[in-house]
């Protein structure tokens, strides 16, 4: 523990641990299978919007954009399966296409334009809500046999706990993430920019190139995000996921990743799923408890992490100016 980086993602793993471990002793039935499957299964959209989130952020940047992608995302999929005869699997290629580029073309404007991402992003929201508006203004369920199979296909785990296929889609989605952010030479530049831009620049980091390319990457998580959403919801609404990008953005800090970049573990973004997901079920099990002490925890949550990260910086320049 050496490394004071890595004080934020202890945090959240411990926090995780004793939640759980509070649950437990007052709802034994919270350690079973059926409660891991349906954590996992509740939480999917919402974990892989924040592996592209924390991508983003690790960058110092952010994207509010992608809370409307996934609305888009859904809408466009019910409509397309319902106006035209093609293959769930061939409108899901189109979406992921349209999704990636679309935040590709985010990275362009903020790289190009040297715009800020805050204002990019703000604009890509309601383009993309809009658009999800032009194609209904309704909600437009899914009636098609192999998006049916898709949603009933589970494994049963030990204890009859269901872990579904959208589960395991964002538990794939957050070992391609780790292994992007902290496997690849993309992840090192996403790293340096999150250092600083002059700083990446002089370590032969193709800024323009990596910007656009973490938009792209969270373009098409949000899409991915927006096909497990429907899947899950078995419909398309432009109204839904309202809030989410404000959502993606706690879990990522509450993992333990820095709001200023350059630091970060896009496992401990899973750990902040979990432990928000934590949180709703307990409050269900209680059933005398509101769902606003969700938000409520989370907020908590959230304004302990931001105080850590600032503590962690004054710690991090201690060092830096004692060395």
């Amino acid at each position: 523990m050496k490394n004071p980086r890595l004080y934020p993602l202890y945090a959240t793993i411990a926090i995780f641990i004793l939640a759980y471990a509070v649950c437990y002793v007052q709802f034994p039935f919270m350690l079973s299978t059926r409660v891991a499957g349906n954590l996992l299964t509740d939480n999917a959209y919402l974990g892989i919007v924040a592996v592209g989130m924390t991508v983003v952020i690790l960058s110092g940047g952010i994207d509010l954009s992608v809370g409307s992608v996934v609305a888009f995302a859904g809408v466009f999929i019910a409509v397309m399966l319902r106006d035209t005869g093609l293959h769930p699997m061939v409108v899901f290629a189109m979406l992921l296409v349209l999704t990636t580029a679309f935040g590709a073309a985010m990275g362009w404007l903020i790289y190009t334009l040297g715009m800020p991402a805050f204002i990019v992003t703000l604009a890509g929201m309601f383009l993309a809500r809009g658009l999800a508006y032009m194609l209904t203004i309704d909600s437009v369920p899914i009636d098609n046999a192999f998006f049916e199979t898709l949603q009933r296909a589970y494994w049963l785990m030990p204890g009859k706990g269901r872990l579904t296929l959208i589960g395991v889609i964002m538990l794939v989605a957050f070992v391609i993430g780790h292994f992007v952010a902290h496997k690849t030479r993309f992840g090192a530049s996403v790293f340096a920019i999150g250092g600083g831009e002059q700083t990446a620049k002089l370590m032969g980091a193709k800024v323009g190139r990596t910007t656009v390319m973490i938009y792209a990457f969270s373009g098409f998580m949000a899409g991915l995000s927006g096909i497990v959403f429907a899947i899950y919801t078995g419909s398309g609404y432009p109204l839904a996921t309202v809030g989410t990008e404000l959502t993606a953005i706690a879990t990522v800090v509450i993992g333990g990743t820095l709001l200023t970049g350059g630091a970060g573990y896009v496992f401990g973004t899973l750990f902040g799923v979990l432990t928000m997901g934590l949180i709703q079920t307990y409050i269900v099990f209680d059933g005398t408890l509101s769902s606003w002490w969700t938000k409520m925890a989370i907020g908590i949550l959230l304004l302990l992490f931001i105080l850590l990260q600032k503590g962690l910086l004054k710690l991090t320049t201690a060092r830096t100016a004692a060395a």
